[in-house]
């Protein structure tokens, strides 16, 4: 680019002659006259949306909650997938097949190994990760670093300290990072924080979290007999171990029968909790301080485990539905001094102490939506934030903060005795067996 000032070069060879400028000018005129059909979807008519507007998408491990959440991408018209990444031939060619059906192509490519997929695919600008647990926070850190913004499904961490570096990550590479928390985009569980937020509860005192009515809080530290390998071509079983300690193939693994395994899993506490502490968290403006109390319980599951926050409110942990507080998965329920609200899914309305409070549903989701310009929906929201490049309903740090109380309620439970902890420090006090537990060994080259 010239400079101002700077005069035009003397170079003959840098200049068109005139020979030169007819013979280009007479090619670029067949060209034009040349008939061209271009398909309108490529420039964004008929409703579609122009190529440099398109959202580019890949995937991370989809399987039975990843096509769900496949099936939510695919309602934008702003997304194009168009790559999967799974260490499970099957699951890969499945996808593909979702993908180029919706699509009406065959462009969707597959990869067995992150890393390589990662590397090549620099085109992608987003990746929805729906791996088993052990995988969530390693493949959010890769795809990070790689540029890419980030959908994980939860329990969106296995430690406290592989929380917080998805979190040191999404900051230090600017990335937009939303954990599939979707309870938070939801109308019902909205008005029912809301009615907590505003002060309609009057006081609120106690709130109540559900933990999963499955499987235990204490895993298994065993592994299941070895079974014969497969080809790595079927499964990469290395890759599907990935961080976690080297345990021998079993195809129940593979299947989804790695839930109750300590190398896996983050227990029943984390199974729900992911949802239902971030829930009560974010309803008593809390979001981003989890509680700082753990009193430990005499049974193997967590239920009943009362947690204090540093303002006193406490979290209860509930897995017991015969205290009928209610009805149906992920229930929270907020108790104040001038009423209470529940709310699970599967509810047409909240539950109230009085029906009054229902009176004004819809102002209180609309004035909501108004004031943090929010949808009511969670792909919705990601898909916004990486236009706008602003936090997500379900950032980084509120992963991390909500993910932080799971695993302190863990500590406790498995310890069987009270535990406080620090969240600023991000560490137990005055207890180095409780803080053995704020990370665990990783495999290499699988290292955050």
């Amino acid at each position: 680019m010239k400079e101002a000032g700077q005069t035009p070069s003397k170079n003959r060879s840098s200049r068109l002659n005139r020979r030169q400028f007819l013979k280009t000018t007479a090619a670029a005129g067949a060209i034009l006259a040349a008939p061209t059909i271009i398909p309108s979807s490529a420039l964004g008519r008929g409703g579609a949306v122009a190529p440099s507007e398109r959202i580019l998408f890949g995937g991370i491990g989809i399987g039975g909650r990843g096509k769900y959440d496949l099936g939510k991408l695919f309602e934008s018209k702003d997304v194009q997938f168009l790559a999967i990444c799974d260490v499970q031939k099957s699951r890969r060619e499945e996808v593909k097949a979702i993908a180029d059906q919706h699509h009406g192509n065959s462009d969707c490519q597959m990869y067995s190994d992150i890393r390589g997929f990662l590397a090549e695919r620099t085109d992608l600008d987003a990746v929805l990760i729906a791996t088993g647990d052990r995988w969530h926070a390693m493949a959010s850190i890769l795809a990070m670093r790689a540029g890419k913004d980030v959908y994980s499904e939860k329990p969106s961490s296995m430690t406290i300290a592989e929380g917080r570096a998805v979190l040191d990550t999404a900051r230090r590479y600017g990335r937009v990072y939303q954990t599939g928390t979707q309870r938070l985009s939801e109308a019902n569980f909205t008005f029912a924080n809301e009615l907590v937020r505003t002060g309609r509860l009057g006081k609120v005192h106690t709130v109540h979290a559900h933990i999963a009515p499955w499987d235990a809080g204490f895993m298994n530290y065993d592994w299941l007999p070895e079974e014969a390998l497969p080809p790595k071509e079927e499964i990469d079983w290395d890759l599907w171990l990935g961080p976690c300690p080297w345990r021998p193939y079993n195809f129940t693994y593979a299947k989804g029968g790695w839930r109750g395994y300590y190398d896996f899993h983050t227990s029943c506490i984390g199974e729900w909790g992911a949802h239902t502490f971030a829930q009560c968290m974010v309803a008593i403006g809390s979001k981003y301080a989890p509680p700082v109390k753990y009193h430990t319980v005499d049974n193997t599951t967590g239920d009943g485990m009362v947690t204090e926050f540093e303002n006193g409110i406490k979290m209860i942990l509930q897995r017991d539905e015969a205290r009928q507080m209610w009805r149906g998965s992920c229930g929270v329920r907020f108790e104040g001094s001038d009423g209470w609200v529940s709310i699970a899914d599967g509810y047409e309305k909240p539950d109230v102490s009085s029906p009054a409070l229902l009176n004004e549903f819809d102002k209180i989701v609309n004035d909501y939506i108004a004031e943090n310009q929010r949808p009511m929906d969670h792909w919705l929201d990601f898909l916004k934030c990486i236009k706008s490049r602003r936090l997500t309903v379900s950032n980084a740090e509120m992963m991390h903060r909500s993910m932080s109380s799971v695993h302190a309620a863990n500590v406790c439970l498995w310890l069987q005795r009270d535990v406080t902890y620090d969240p600023v420090k991000e560490e137990f006090v005055n207890d180095p067996e409780a803080n053995r537990f704020l990370s665990r060994a990783q495999r290499e080259p699988f290292v955050y």
